[in-house]
């Protein structure tokens, strides 16, 4: 829940959060819209910390040390019309500040007080700001905010300067600005902002005209970081641009995510494990008397001793690692799913393997069914106009465009965690080296490096050439698009709750090869654990030859299959909307790095298909 003014005025899903309105976001209401403030303003002491050590480990990695916990945001037990001394929820202020009254049309900030805000204790959803003393209504209108910012891609972001766009270097004194629409497209040509005093105006489509046209306005970049009540301590050198109210690039996320796998490989570390946030204090066998008599951790080691404990709990600290990167996440999933008879089974995490499809033997190794899982996710900080999703590897985001969620070096930051299921599918190694060796596809494989290269290179990212994931990779995202969209139509999920995690490394990389997909439920709540997908992976081999069979033809052949990605600086081959892409919340590459003739032959190349089996 979050709070303007010490009154609640909406809801949102603690997932929500981190993907959609997290820290810098801005939140449309039914009549405001609002920020969500930096974690100084959170409260705290409603939140669960949430356990997680190898994600908490590489976010330090990332963000120092003095990172201490994953906590889930603060939840609000508070009901409509009860009144609290102090509110628990998110803390939000109203942004942008200038409203627009739809009666009168006249533009003021909020601070003018010009607009009161009207908090309706029984009715969170109707609170808003009102014009009191509109010149033509006799009653109060509700005042709508103005839907135009302005935003660098440094992360900073500020309301419109109106003043400086209708006056320029000469102001008006007493100006009253109003915005007036002609038409009713809402186009920036037919909106126009009048000062009445001066009599000066100007139409909102000088600020989206193209930088050549000498009429465009060009604002500077005032450095404002309103999410922390602060401005950059240096000015900005990046160019400011115009943008909407409701533009979606207006906030995207930096999230990272893992799956919680059981490191104990007995009942007794598995135990251990589940109460290491608590367990980790340990130091000493006296201690450990202290911490047993925690009725949760006497419950669960009631049947072992003391010394058989305090043994567990030193082979465990002994057993973690010093450092863990982002990079880092995957390897120990994938060591656990490729061996399912020998995976520990806990209370968020239950696998079993399954037969291979018929006629698929010589490509898939084995089809594990995850019968129960648990992601977290955890926010480090976000970026305006431009998306992270131009770069491979973390290590690689550039530091100055990712804004902050505090003023200060974070000892915490907001995570989640969701339960659910899914189906993991391992290719078999030498099926997969064989057709890496046809000439055709060593080919193709230079054409999409070519395109990696000149796509890092045209948003001036160091050693463009680095990074590039090669064709094994493009393989096994494609077939995981493939899959994900011929499930959808039977699984039972919507397609953004299905998600996708690509294990594909070269045998000469540290830690061995890796050829796999896992396709899960990503959802927060129950639907993420309905069992659709391990349903439906009983029965997978029909689905892998419905998905193949449509990933044939596309409904814009042959512009689709004659695709190639030098041509247009894009990062996908044979794929579009209308055949490969998903939800780019469920792809963890943004769409890119796709071609459907890597997996099946198309009317345009029958020379790189995978699953050769299947005739165009």
């Amino acid at each position: 829940m979050s709070y303007l003014a010490k009154y609640p005025i909406g809801d949102i899903r603690p997932n929500q959060l981190l993907l959609t309105y997290g820290v810098g976001a801005i939140v449309d209401l039914p009549h405001l819209s609002t920020l969500v403030m930096g974690l100084d303003d959170w409260d705290t002491r409603t939140s669960a910390e949430i356990f997680e050590p190898r994600l908490l480990m590489a976010v330090q990695s990332i963000m120092g040390p003095q990172l201490k916990q994953l906590l889930s945001p603060p939840a609000s037990d508070d009901k409509p019309g009860v009144s609290t001394s102090m509110p628990t929820g998110i803390p939000v202020a109203t942004f942008p500040r200038w409203m627009v009254c739809p009666v009168c049309h006249m533009m003021a900030p909020v601070d003018s007080n010009v607009f009161q805000l009207k908090a309706y204790r029984y009715h969170p959803d109707k609170t808003c700001y009102r014009h009191e003393i509109c010149s033509k209504s006799r009653f109060a209108p509700i005042v709508v905010p103005s839907r135009f910012m302005i935003a660098c891609s440094a992360g900073h972001l500020d309301d419109f300067p109106w003043m400086h766009y209708v006056h320029g270097s000469r102001p008006c004194n007493h100006a009253s600005l109003y915005m007036y629409e002609y038409g009713v497209s809402g186009e920036p040509s037919d909106i126009y902002i009048k000062c009445e005093t001066c009599g000066t105006s100007r139409p909102m489509s000088d600020a989206f005209n193209s930088e050549e046209d000498e009429h465009t306005y060009r604002p500077l970049c005032t450095g404002r970081t309103p999410h922390l009540r602060s401005y950059a301590k240096h000015k900005c050198t990046q160019d400011a641009r115009t943008i909407l109210l409701s533009a979606s690039n207006t906030w995207f996320p930096l999230v990272y995510s893992t799956l919680s796998i059981p490191e104990g490989e007995d009942l007794l570390s598995q135990k251990i494990t589940n109460h290491w946030d608590i367990l980790q204090a340990v130091n000493t066998i006296e201690g450990l008397k202290v911490f047993m008599a925690i009725p949760a951790i006497q419950r669960s080691l009631a049947d072992y001793s003391e010394e058989e404990i305090w043994n567990g709990i030193q082979r465990k600290k002994g057993n973690m690692p010093t450092t863990v990167t982002p990079g880092d996440l995957k390897l120990p999933e994938w060591q656990v799913l490729s061996d399912p008879l020998h995976a520990p089974r806990t209370d968020d995490f239950e696998i079993v393997p399954t037969n291979i499809p018929e006629g698929y033997e010589d490509y898939i190794q084995q089809v594990v069914l995850v019968e129960r899982l648990r992601e977290v996710r955890a926010l480090t900080g976000f970026t305006r106009l431009e998306s992270l999703g131009d770069y491979a590897e973390d290590e690689e985001l550039p530091r100055d465009h990712i804004m902050h969620l505090t003023r200060k070096s974070p000892e915490w930051i907001p995570a989640a965690e969701v339960r659910g299921e899914g189906i993991f599918i391992q290719f078999r190694e030498d099926t997969l080296q064989h057709w890496l060796e046809q000439r055709d596809v060593q080919s193709h494989n230079s054409i999409f490096r070519d395109a990696h290269r000149r796509w890092r290179d045209a948003r001036n990212i160091d050693h463009p050439e680095a990074n590039y994931p090669d064709i094994r990779y493009i393989l096994l995202h494609t077939f995981a698009h493939a899959l994900m969209r011929q499930l959808t139509l039977e699984c039972g999920y919507a397609a953004a709750s299905i998600r996708e995690r690509i294990y594909a490394q070269p045998p000469t990389a540290a830690g061995g090869a890796m050829a796999g997909i896992l396709i899960y439920t990503a959802a927060s709540d129950s639907e993420g654990t309905l069992g659709g997908l391990v349903s439906l992976g009983k029965q997978l081999g029909y689905h892998i030859d419905g998905a193949l069979d449509d990933m044939q033809y596309c409904a814009s052949d042959p512009l689709c299959a004659e695709h190639v990605s030098l041509e247009d600086n894009t990062l996908h081959g044979s794929a579009c909307h209308a055949c490969m892409f998903i939800p780019e919340t469920s792809c963890e590459r943004g769409n890119k790095y796709l071609d459907r003739s890597v997996l099946i032959r198309t009317v345009e190349r029958d020379n790189l298909a995978f699953f050769n089996k299947f005739d165009a």
